[in-house]
Order: C-alpha cells, then sequence, then structure tokens
C-alpha cells in the first residue's frame, strides 16, 4: 500500500518542459520489483484490506491500495474485484500499468491472468524509447507485449501542445519488435493534415521494418523539383534492400536501389541507378556499383570495389553535390591482402573509369593487371632488423607504352637508442627491371636499374614540468641524412611516379619522387624539430608545432619527363601548428615557404570555435601558389531559444567567385523541428552554378517530411550533428 501511495504521490508531479513520458508507476527505490520472478507464472498480489467469499463461486474484493504483478509486469488501482470464473481480476480508480517499455493509465481495467492480457476502458498510455503518448478509447495488452488501441491519439510531444498528432481508427504496437501499424491513420501537424493513409506501419524504436520510408521533396535548377519515394525491404536479419523511384520533373522518372548482406565472414552492397530517355539529354543515364568485404580469419582479406556511370556528366546532373561533380576517375578493383607479424602481402587488379573528357588518352592512369606488393620485416642478430619490400606489376594502357615492372629492394638496419634518443643507421639496395612493349625502335624493351640508399636516422625527446604542473612540454629535434648515387634513368617509363608536395611525411622519407619509376639521387640531410605540451592527467596533447627542412649538398640530375634538374640548395620551410589549449578553440595550421624572394608555396589554416554543442563556428584558409586560394567560412548558432542559423560560404580569392553558399534556419521544439536551407554552387568543372531551396519537417519519434537538408549540413559544417536535441 506505501508503494502505491508513492506512485501515485510521483505520478501527480509537474512535468517536465520537454517531458513526453509518463512518471513511473513504481519509485526508484523499489524499481527492482521489476525484476522477473524465477517462476513467471507467479502472481503476487498486495492490498490495504482484503475480503474474500469462499464456497462454489469464491470471490475476492480488495481496497485500500492495490499492487500486482507477473513475472515484469505491474499493475495497481484503488480497488480490485476478483472473478473466478474468466479468471480476471477487476481494477477501479486511479488504475496504473507498468512492464519494461509500456506505461498506462485509466479509471477501469480487466487483468485476465490466464491468458496475462490486460484490456483498459478509457486510457492514457507512455510507450517505447522515442517518448510517444496518448490516449485511446480501449488498451489492450498481451503477454508478447503487443498493445492493440482502438480511437487512438498518439504523439511524443509533451501534455499540453499537441503540435503533431496522430488519430487513427486502430494502431498495434509491438515493443519487443520496435514497430506499429495503424488503420485509418490520419497525421496532423499544428491542426492541418499532412498525410492520410488507410494502412501505416513505423517504428518506436530501432527495428527494421519492411515498408515505404519517407519521401524526400527537393528541386534545383539543372534537373528541376524531384521527388524521392524510398520503399525498404526488410528481406532477413542479415539481408535487406532499398528501391527508390525517383522523379525529376525536368528529366524523367529515375529508378535506384541497393542491396545489402552481412554473413559470418562477409558483407556488401549492391547499388544501381537508371534513368531511361533524359529529357534534357535523350540518352540513358545509369551508374551502378558493388561493393564486398570478407575477412577470412586466417590473416586473409578480400576487398572487391566496382563501379561505373553511363557518361561524363552524371555526377554533375545528377549527384548533386559539389565534390561529385568534380571527381575525375572511379576506381575499380579486386584486392586480396594477407597481414602477419612479419609479413604483408597485397595483391590486386586495379582498373579505372575516366570520366572528366578534358584528359588525354596518354594522360590517364594505368590499369594494373595484376599488383602484387610483399613487404617483410625480421629482427635478426645484435639488434639488427632485416626487411624486404619487392612488387610484380603489369601496366595497361590503350595508348603509350605498357608492360610489366619487377622491384625488389632488401633492407638492413641497426636501431641503437634508449630513454629518449635513437640512432638507426640504415642500408637498401634497389633493383628494378622492366619487360615493356609498345617502345619506340630506339627505347630498351628490358631496362633495368640498381641504385644503393644509405641512410643514418637520429633524434632525441627532451622534457620538461614545472613542479606540481599537470603539463608537460618537449622538445624533439630529428634528423635524416641521405646518400643516393645517380644513376641514368631517362630509359625508363613513367607508370605511376609523381614528385609529390613536401610535407612532414616527405621530409623524412628517403625518395624525393612518389612511385619507384624514379630513384631521385641525392646527398641530402632533413632537419626537423618538434614541440609538444601534454596534459599529464589525461595524455591529451594540448599543442604541437613542427619545424623542418631539407639541405642538399650537390645537384640533383635525375628527373622526371619535361622537369629541369634541381640544383636549389634548400628546400622549402614546412610548418604545422596545431593548438588545443583552449577547451572551446581548436586550430590547425600548415605553411611551406620558400627562402628569398620566391615567398610562400602552399598555406593552410582551420579554427573551430565551439563553446557549447549547438555552437559552431569553423573558419578555414587555403592557398597553393599557382593553383588556388580560398576561404571557408560554416557555422551554427543560436539566435533565440529555440532558433539556429546554419550556413556555409566558401569563396575562391583566385576567380573572385563563390564556389558553395547555404543558409538555412533550424528551428526546435520539444516533438518536432523545422530545416530551412538555401543553396547555391557549381555543380560542373566548368563553372556552372546550380540553385536549390529545401524544407525539412522532423516529426521526432516519426519521421522527416521534405528534403534531406541534415545531409547538406553534416557535410558542409565540420562538427555539425543533425540529431535534434
Amino acid at each position: 500500500m506505501l508503494l502505491l501511495l508513492a506512485a501515485a504521490s510521483a505520478f501527480a508531479a509537474e512535468p517536465q518542459s520537454c517531458r513526453t513520458s509518463m512518471d513511473p508507476l513504481l519509485s526508484p527505490e523499489s524499481s527492482q520489483l521489476l525484476t522477473p520472478l524465477a517462476n513467471p507464472e507467479t502472481i503476487l498480489l498486495e492490498a490495504g484490506s482484503f475480503e474474500a467469499q469462499l464456497g462454489d463461486l469464491p470471490t475476492a474484493v480488495m481496497s485500500g491500495g492495490v499492487l500486482l504483478r507477473k513475472d515484469d509486469k505491474l499493475a495497481g488501482a484503488e480497488t480490485a474485484r476478483y472473478d473466478p470464473l474468466q479468471k480476471a481480476i477487476h481494477l477501479e480508480g486511479g488504475v496504473r500499468y507498468q512492464d519494461p517499455g509500456t506505461q498506462v493509465v485509466g479509471e477501469s481495467a480487466e487483468f485476465a491472468y490466464g491468458s496475462g492480457r490486460i484490456r483498459f476502458e478509457g486510457a492514457e498510455f507512455s510507450v517505447g524509447e522515442s517518448s510517444g503518448r496518448g490516449a485511446a478509447d480501449a488498451i489492450e495488452i498481451n503477454q508478447n507485449g503487443v498493445l492493440i488501441f482502438d480511437g487512438v491519439d498518439y504523439t511524443t510531444c509533451p501534455p499540453g501542445s499537441e503540435d503533431w498528432l496522430m488519430h487513427g481508427e486502430s494502431i498495434e504496437l509491438d515493443t519487443n519488435k520496435g514497430v506499429g501499424t495503424a488503420k485509418g491513420m490520419k497525421l496532423e501537424f499544428k491542426g492541418v493534415p499532412i498525410l492520410y493513409a488507410p494502412y501505416l506501419s513505423f517504428p518506436i524504436g530501432d527495428a527494421r521494418k519492411s515498408g515505404i520510408l519517407t519521401p524526400e521533396i527537393g528541386s534545383s535548377g539543372r534537373s528541376g523539383n524531384e521527388i524521392r519515394v524510398p520503399w525498404y525491404w526488410n528481406i532477413a536479419p542479415n539481408y535487406d534492400a532499398t528501391i527508390t523511384p525517383r522523379l525529376l520533373t525536368s528529366r524523367g522518372l529515375q529508378i535506384g536501389g541497393n542491396f545489402r548482406y552481412l554473413t559470418g565472414k562477409s558483407d556488401g552492397i549492391v547499388a544501381a541507378d537508371y534513368l531511361p530517355d533524359d529529357d534534357i539529354t535523350s540518352e540513358t543515364r545509369y551508374q551502378y556499383r558493388y561493393q564486398h568485404r570478407t575477412l577470412f580469419g586466417n590473416g586473409w582479406r578480400n576487398r572487391i570495389n566496382l563501379i561505373e556511370v553511363s557518361d561524363s556528366q552524371y555526377y554533375e546532373d545528377l549527384g548533386g553535390s559539389l565534390s561529385a561533380s568534380s571527381i575525375t576517375h572511379l576506381d575499380r578493383n579486386l584486392r586480396f591482402d594477407y597481414y602477419s607479424p612479419n609479413f604483408t602481402v597485397f595483391g590486386q587488379a586495379q582498373d579505372y573509369q575516366t570520366i572528366d573528357d578534358a584528359i588525354l588518352p596518354e594522360e590517364q592512369p594505368y590499369r594494373r593487371l595484376p599488383q602484387v606488393l610483399i613487404n617483410g620485416r625480421w629482427d635478426a642478430p645484435l639488434g639488427l632488423r632485416f626487411g624486404l619490400d619487392g612488387e610484380v606489376v603489369n601496366f595497361d594502357r590503350d595508348v603509350g607504352v605498357t608492360g610489366w615492372r619487377l622491384n625488389a629492394r632488401p633492407k638492413l638496419d641497426l636501431r641503437i637508442g634508449g630513454p629518449g634518443w635513437f640512432i638507426t643507421p640504415g642500408f637498401e639496395y634497389d633493383h628494378t627491371r622492366y619487360e615493356l612493349e609498345n617502345t619506340l625502335p630506339t627505347d630498351s624493351v628490358d631496362p633495368s636499374r640498381s641504385v644503393p640508399i644509405s641512410s643514418l636516422d637520429m633524434g632525441m625527446i627532451f622534457e620538461r614540468t614545472a613542479v606540481n604542473s599537470p603539463r608537460i612540454n618537449t622538445i624533439e629535434p630529428r634528423l635524416l641524412y641521405v646518400s643516393i648515387p645517380f644513376r641514368d634513368q631517362d630509359g625508363l617509363p613513367v607508370f605511376d611516379t609523381i614528385t609529390p608536395d613536401i610535407n612532414l611525411v616527405q621530409l623524412y622519407r628517403k625518395n624525393r619522387y612518389l612511385g619507384i619509376d624514379r630513384i631521385g639521387d641525392t646527398e641530402q640531410l632533413s632537419l626537423g624539430i618538434t614541440s609538444r605540451i601534454l596534459d599529464l592527467s589525461t595524455g591529451r596533447e594540448l599543442m604541437s608545432v613542427t619545424v623542418g627542412q631539407q639541405l642538399y649538398y650537390g645537384n640533383r640530375l635525375v628527373t622526371l619527363p619535361g622537369d629541369t634538374m634541381a640544383t636549389s640548395e634548400t628546400s622549402d620551410y614546412i610548418a604545422q601548428l596545431r593548438f588545443l589549449l583552449f577547451r572551446n578553440v581548436n586550430f590547425d595550421f600548415g605553411h611551406q615557404w620558400g627562402t628569398g624572394i620566391s615567398g610562400t608555396t602552399k598555406s593552410e589554416a582551420r579554427l573551430q570555435y565551439r563553446p557549447a554543442t549547438n555552437k559552431i563556428l569553423n573558419l578555414a584558409y587555403r592557398f597553393r601558389r599557382d593553383s588556388l586560394e580560398q576561404g571557408d567560412v560554416s557555422w551554427s548558432w543560436p539566435v533565440a531559444s529555440r532558433w539556429n542559423f546554419v550556413g556555409r560560404y566558401n569563396y575562391s580569392f583566385r576567380d573572385e567567385a563563390e564556389l558553395e553558399q547555404f543558409f538555412g534556419l533550424e528551428y526546435e521544439s520539444c516533438c518536432w523541428g523545422l530545416r530551412l536551407v538555401s543553396r547555391r554552387h557549381i555543380s560542373t568543372r566548368d563553372g556552372t552554378r546550380d540553385s536549390s531551396f529545401g524544407l525539412q519537417l522532423v516529426l521526432k519519434g516519426m519521421t522527416s517530411v521534405g528534403t534531406a537538408a541534415d545531409k547538406l549540413l553534416e557535410r558542409g559544417i565540420l562538427g555539425y550533428s543533425a540529431d535534434l536535441r
């Protein structure tokens, strides 16, 4: 009886501002009573007073507060009457019911203990993890966790503010499966009907359920207005598919679909989009994609990635994003690899689809049919380490020189060191041989190259901390000396080798080229120094700064075709700064500059100010000499108690033009949200612009209606989360 009085007092308490669920029947101190009983058929009964009549038709009347429990289900009322003929207990006055997924309150109820069914006449309820609540003319709950409502209203809004409401002739909620079905359903927002369906299935948790997903509506200048109506098919626990008709008013009807699978060792996705007879281009447009992964469990792994589009303009016309419209090549590959503590093998067959018509055939990447890479590292006596890198690859292309390349590089180094210092002398011997086709008559069909590589890598770590200080400061100098003699390589082809930008990784690489068609001759010294500030209590790096440069002793004679001999005595300086010293500020800065009048070569900076989860301001700047200079600002910031201003502005100073800009407003209440976004961006590689407008209505715990504005904001605003709070 004391338990019931405590529950009644708690239930009458004033709800919180955004609270949508009911108060529990039990107090927190007594919630352990919901632990399932050892015998699920046992019924426990407590009452303030108990009157019973024995005989052929025994009856019992309970009053003064009644509490019943069967397994993990609990019911309470002011009075109760036992009916042995119907194997039922009738509850009257302030009836409350509670199980792990449901709470119901009403004036009367019937508990059929034989079947485990309880039925309320005129009751209110809350159910599931979505804070759903409502009222119904009748509610029936069976022992399988299924709730059946007649004449029901359902919402996730708090009492007194039903901004959105679903009316249904009948609704069935399966709390175990996490899904609901409704008949004669009407969905209202602010009293205005926005959807009617004779039958509807919807989630009340994270469960998967076949059916129509929320339609997406949008517009763009290149394709007109569009509407997507996805249909989800929950085939099996480890298989599902989505079929999405997409109507583009300026182009026609596109059909898209994807199939996902998951087995004990493998997973993958098969996807395709098909637009027959585009109304603008009068061509059939399509895209297909297949991704697969298998983990064999014995060190071997397999990956498959296949993709193809019908034409070079596909992503520009139908992709819908700035990043998609800038794609120039599609990578298709079949890969196998093996990993062990000392040895790895990587094999693949790789092809590319070039979708930029401006790229000439002789400039397109080579196919690798096939490629096999091996890498081994073993410890030897006296602290020595032996290694071997090897490759066999066949380069194929419709234009130009093709053929096989064999590379082998044995290595030997000795790591000497202790706490805070290391010295590692090393020696490598690189041998490369080719078997070529389609060469000029004057060129060799089997050129080769062998070159020794000597190096000395050393570094130290100095630490400093003040007494009782939670922080530690380090200074970490590092030096790498490399000696590679000249070998004439002008007769070797160039299949996959480029000159990379200098950065912190390239600073300590021995070959100045990326790829093995060229091994750059050099005698050089790479110098770098890093300083860090660390928080000893958390291990968090609060700040780090690195500065480095390469010094050359003599000219570098090896070149790529079209390049000139390098004669500079030093490389550019490079610097990188990461700043996390203040809790709400993150700052990253990278800079490359030359000596004398050469000035800045490359610079990148990003600042994020985030004083709260819903307050984000990002500033970014990128510069590459003779290539680009861009500024970027993005934000998500409250402008009122429920309003949020979001946007991004990406500008090219070099072209004096905007690359992308979008601005929008978000509104959020306890049970619904609204996003309104206007966007303008470059949609093609030739600079053509496109405009779009998006409106998304989010009904919390139910669905969203309109465009997928949340995806645009997550992609364009670093740190933004689309989860409405």
